[in-house]
């Protein structure tokens, strides 16, 4: 009949250690990035702006960059 006996204070604190290892574990996977690596992803972001504002034309007043720049 009788169950097995739990100390709620023991298991109230098994359960939040079990919930912090899960948001480290989380943390590690989303920041745990070295600094060649975020280096990097930030060295192809900037060539890939680079590139895509080359092909970019000015749109102010209907003029091309080159336009304004004749006397």
């Amino acid at each position: 009949m009788a169950g097995d006996v739990i100390n709620l204070r023991q298991f109230r604190k098994r359960q939040a250690r079990t919930e912090h290892e899960k948001q480290a574990e989380q943390n590690r996977v989303t920041f745990g990035r070295s600094k060649a690596e975020k280096t990097l992803t930030k060295a192809l972001n900037e060539k890939a702006a680079k590139k895509l504002d080359q092909g970019r034309f000015d749109q102010a007043g209907g003029e091309t960059s080159v336009d304004r720049e004749k006397p």
